[in-house]
């Protein structure tokens, strides 16, 4: 027993000492009077004795009450100290069982609740990691309280929970909105262009009803260079045309005015006129043949072809075009092994690179087209020797409009399409394109396909001094 309780129990026991004889003298004197002083003796002694024989029994009730006091403390500390599976154990049905059952029932409670908030934590953290978007939450004090698993990954080792977010975050967009929803209580809208290198964000700031703020980042850098690449398409086209559309307006305008124009000017301003319209027309179609290649719905018709046939015919489809031109064409040859292709679309595709050959190799007289396999695939090859392009120019080629010459393009009728038309079709053959060229040295446009075998044959070589001059 713990000094101070025994203390308690001896204070106890003297004062029931103390009454005891207190009632067994006034007892006495009421009702025996003049009694001997021997009898009074003799029963304040067996007061004593009996007092005696009950303090064991008072001690034992007295530790077991303090013992169960103590075992209703140590709990509560466990409670408090996060132990919610913390439960007194039931041995009696007195008083002091009640208050230990209330006890345990609070606490299977506060356990059952607290459990319900951590679900309702790891389900609302789950949500924002798997989201696409940033988000990050701040203290009242501009402090970082939480990022999800975007915005770490974004950040790296800029972003520090505990630390303020200006140290973490220097876009003026994005603090501005935070602070706008820390001071104001609005939601705040914006756009960070600084924060990431080459990513532009939509930022929308929320305040949090406990304080602090919530700010979310959506990557909008795909829509953007959508937009811009739109409006660069919108501007280009709008050239291409407005071009011969000039054109043939003057030179109507030109034979409307004259009163009694010559056949030979009449004849001469006609053919400009139809060579503008027949421009405008090739755009036209180039355009309806991008947005044809470029729509998701457009299902080519893959069939297993073998790289030699699929180049004969594409070659033999051009036969008046090389005619025209004056230019050998000469086939390098390829492998017999089979890939899946759509023919129309990559007889648009040779056809493409090589009017667009023939435009630069004039100078060259020949272009050579050949195929060969490399691992797992057929790389395809129409190469010229004409003057060669730039090393600047290589990354953009394939893009819409993009001309290394404009003005021998244009003089030439090209669109500016025909490369960014190849481009798309062979990437929707799961394949890949790109050129490789110095000045002086030509060109050679390559685009890769793959194969549609497992096993291909052995590589079976057409004669590469084989000339297609007139196809």
């Amino acid at each position: 027993m713990r000094p101070r309780a025994f203390t308690k129990l001896l204070s106890v026991f003297i004062l029931t000492l103390a009454f005891e004889w207190l009632a067994t003298e006034l007892i006495f004197r009421l009702l025996v009077g003049n009694a001997t002083e021997g009898l009074r003796q003799a029963v304040l002694w067996a007061g004593v004795a009996g007092a005696l024989a009950a303090l064991p029994l008072a001690a034992w009730l007295a530790g077991r009450a303090a013992a169960r006091i103590k075992r209703v403390v140590v709990f509560a500390q466990r409670i408090a100290s996060g132990d919610l599976e913390a439960r007194l154990e039931m041995h009696s049905e007195d008083e002091l069982a009640e208050i230990e059952a209330a006890l345990n029932h609070t606490a299977e409670r506060v356990s059952k609740g607290f459990h319900e908030i951590e679900s309702r934590g790891n389900e609302l953290a789950t949500i924002l990691n798997t989201m696409q978007e940033a988000v990050v939450a701040i203290t009242q004090d501009g402090v970082v309280r939480w990022a999800n698993a975007v915005m770490q990954r974004m950040a790296g080792t800029q972003i520090h929970i505990g630390r303020p977010l200006v140290h973490s975050m220097r876009d003026p967009e994005l603090l501005a909105c935070v602070r706008g929803a820390l001071d104001r209580g609005e939601v705040c809208t914006g756009r960070a262009s600084i924060l990431f290198p080459g990513q532009v964000f939509e930022v929308n700031a929320v305040p949090l009803p406990g304080g602090g703020a919530l700010a979310v980042l959506h990557d909008v850098t795909s829509i953007e260079d959508a937009q811009k690449s739109r409006r660069e398409f919108v501007a280009n086209v709008s050239h291409e045309l407005r071009t011969p559309l000039t054109s043939i307006q003057g030179y109507v305008e030109t034979l409307l005015e004259e009163e009694n124009p010559t056949p030979e000017m009449t004849r001469e301003f006609l053919g400009i006129v139809l060579k503008n319209a027949a421009r405008m027309n090739r755009l036209t179609v180039d355009l309806l043949a991008l947005a044809r290649v470029e729509n998701p719905d457009n299902k080519l018709k893959l069939q297993p072809c073998k790289a030699g046939v699929l180049m004969r015919d594409a070659l033999a489809a051009l036969g008046g075009i090389v005619k025209d031109s004056g230019v050998k064409l000469q086939s390098g040859g390829a492998p017999n092994v089979t890939v899946l292709a759509d023919l129309d679309a990559l007889n648009q595709v040779f056809g493409n690179l090589i009017e667009n050959s023939i435009k630069y190799a004039r100078e060259g007289k020949r272009i050579r087209v050949g195929a060969k396999l490399e691992g797992p695939e057929v790389v395809f090859t129409v190469q010229d020797y004409g003057p060669g392009i730039s090393s600047e120019h290589l990354d953009r080629i394939f893009e819409r409009f993009y001309r290394v010459d404009k003005a021998r393009s244009r003089e030439s009728g090209g669109t500016g399409l025909g490369l960014a038309i190849v481009k798309h079709i062979v990437q929707s053959h799961g394949g890949r394109v790109w050129v490789e060229s110095e000045l002086g040295n030509g060109a050679a446009f390559h685009f890769a396909l793959p194969l549609a075998e497992q096993t291909p044959a052995e590589p079976e070589q057409d004669d590469p001094d084989q000339e297609r001059q007139e196809l």
